[in-house]
């Protein structure tokens, strides 16, 4: 296994980061999604680690990284920014769900992005159903102020990922689980913030990504549902330099349930 050291760096505002490093060679730093921390990417780091140099880090309010009191999607893309000062000013990004859009806004702002690998983005770019409620965000808004995390967690769980009502019931039944959930519920605001009027049911602004310019690969799993698709081969073409590749017979839990599946199509694409 690749000799992992443990650190932090100080972000723009005086946020503490942390972060793992692993392996060596080109850097590639991981963005978790929602209600994820570096954990849910460790399996994934470590496959990766055998040809890069991997950064897996705790999102600001996760983990052992520290937080502000006002968030700004902003501040996000600065923490990239000084995790990539750390790796010699430049790296490759890979990001799934919103973690990848976050990846995106990244290279979108200037970032010195070597490459970009998405995995589902959840953009919502037609009115087929399959985007949030119209009060998504105000009402995580309202569970979270009456400390409702579960709750918060749950409509989370069933009206953005679209995962059935009876799942999240089995998963409240596995402690560990739930509570691992649960202690990140308030970082659902700042993912929402991520996503921005991407899950409206209105097509790509190709103007928003034009500044994406490095090698893009947008994947998705071939048994995620049609709007993962759909919104991949719409960021594919929006992005100045990108392709789309399904998986055949992955979902969108990927990154923590099948990295020994993903990283071979990672490790291919990232690769000077």
């Amino acid at each position: 296994m690749p000799a992992t050291t443990t650190d932090t760096i100080i972000a723009r505002d005086g946020t503490e980061i942390a972060f793992e490093r692993l392996g060596s060679g080109p850097a590639v730093i991981l963005v978790s999604s929602a209600l994820a921390d570096r954990k849910d990417a460790a399996k994934l780091a470590n496959l990766l680690a055998h040809h890069f140099t991997v950064i897996n880090y705790d999102r600001r309010g996760r983990g052992a990284s520290g937080d502000a009191t006002d968030y700004a999607v902003e501040r996000e893309i600065e923490d990239l920014a000084a995790l990539m000062d750390h790796t010699g000013g430049s790296a490759s990004l890979f990001g799934s769900s919103s973690g990848a859009v976050l990846a995106l806004r990244a290279a979108a702002a200037g970032l010195n992005v070597e490459r970009l690998a998405l995995y589902e983005p959840p953009f919502a770019v037609s009115g087929d159903g399959f985007a949030p409620p119209k009060d998504f965000g105000r009402h995580i808004d309202a569970l979270l102020a009456q400390e409702k995390r579960g709750e918060a967690v749950k409509y989370f769980m069933t009206q953005a990922q679209g995962m059935p009502a009876f799942m999240v019931t089995m998963m409240r039944l596995m402690p560990g689980v739930w509570s691992g959930l649960t202690k990140l519920a308030h970082t659902l605001p700042y993912d929402i913030a991520v996503m921005g009027g991407t899950q409206q049911g209105r097509p790509l602004e190709a103007a928003e990504w034009a500044g994406a310019t490095a090698p893009a690969l947008v994947l998705t799993g071939g048994k995620s549902p049609a709007g993962f698709h759909d919104a991949a081969r719409a960021l594919a073409e929006a992005l100045p330099s990108a392709t789309h590749r399904a998986l055949p017979g992955l979902d969108h839990g990927a990154v923590m349930m099948a990295p020994k599946k993903l990283a071979p199509t990672l490790t291919e694409f990232l690769r000077p």
